[in-house]
């Protein structure tokens, strides 16, 4: 299973998921509205839930950036089974 800890960032409206193994492996990948869902799978998912404007992957670790009005406690659970499931657990 993935360990998944999610981590506060200075920007209020983005959240770190802190992996326990890489998140990708290429240098970074940066999902953003308008991307191509084949360019990261995992970014397409989180894209679907709504309210959501960046997903950037790197090293061990996750970021995603919410709109304003986006609720950290419904979307927290959602992102954290959609990365459990992508990594296969």
């Amino acid at each position: 299973m993935v360990a998944i800890t999610p981590t506060p960032t200075p920007n209020p409206n983005a959240l770190k998921f802190q992996l326990d193994r890489p998140a990708t492996d290429r240098r970074t990948e940066t999902f953003r509205a308008g991307s191509d869902p084949a360019d990261s799978p995992l970014g397409a998912q989180i894209f679907a839930l709504g309210g959501v404007t960046n997903v950037f992957l790197t090293a061990d670790f996750v970021s995603v950036t919410v709109e304003d009005a986006a609720q950290w406690g419904s979307m927290l659970p959602a992102i954290t089974s959609i990365i459990e499931e992508h990594f296969g657990e």
